[in-house]
């Protein structure tokens, strides 16, 4: 059977993506057998967005309300970097980063993303630094050596790159967008509060849809 194709735009420093993750993994996981997922990064702060996290001052309240709206919590070693407030929230390094992992052999794209949010969201970690990587690819059972090379590589850096004009390309300007593709085009799938059965629902309902028409 032809696998569904699903594309998600998330950003490794988005509070929202963090907050929907969990339900994503679900609804992924629920579906394995029928989808096709790609992960794609979508620089929420790239060129001149790329600044310390103390130069978002909404930040705080809005990890309150993701919090009251998903469930989720933010770490003591996340919250220690908000309060010193100088690390550097660069999507174009957390986008090569993710390049690093997922081009790994037998890598899921989507539990290697949720890893960088981890340490960001609860360790607090700069996702620019290539020794998060070394460790990420430690808990992902993936060669070190591997994952830092790659993160140090142009072409890794090039992809990211490439991941951006993909996601502008499919009309993307929020995060996190989980997108369905069907020969009648995209449609996109739930939102950043959605429950996994909410995605399933949604998902069924778009096939039947394209099935009749």
């Amino acid at each position: 059977m032809e696998r569904i194709r699903l594309t998600y735009a998330f950003d490794a420093y988005c509070g929202w993506c963090y907050g929907f993750g969990p339900a994503l993994h679900e609804f992924a996981t629920a579906n394995a057998d029928r989808l096709e997922l790609r992960v794609l990064s979508g620089g929420l702060f790239t060129g001149s967005r790329a600044l310390p996290v103390s130069s978002y001052p909404h930040i705080p309240g809005a990890n309150e309300r993701i919090t009251q709206l998903t469930g989720v919590t933010f770490g003591d070693g996340y919250r220690a970097a908000l309060a010193d407030g100088n690390v550097v929230m660069d999507s174009a390094d957390a986008a090569t980063g993710l390049v690093a992992l997922r081009s790994q052999p037998g890598v899921n794209a989507l539990e290697a993303a949720a890893a960088m949010q981890r340490a960001w969201y609860r360790d607090g970690r700069n996702l620019s630094a290539a020794g998060v990587y070394r460790e990420l690819a430690a808990e992902l059972s993936l060669d070190a050596e591997a994952v830092a090379a790659a993160f140090a590589s142009p072409a890794a850096r090039a992809e990211a790159k490439a991941d951006f004009l993909e996601v502008r390309r499919l009309g993307v300007d929020a995060y996190p967008t989980l997108l369905l593709h069907t020969a009648h085009g995209t449609d996109r799938l739930g939102g950043p509060v959605a429950s996994a059965d909410a995605l399933t629902h949604a998902l069924d309902q778009h096939m039947a849809a394209t099935t009749a028409a």
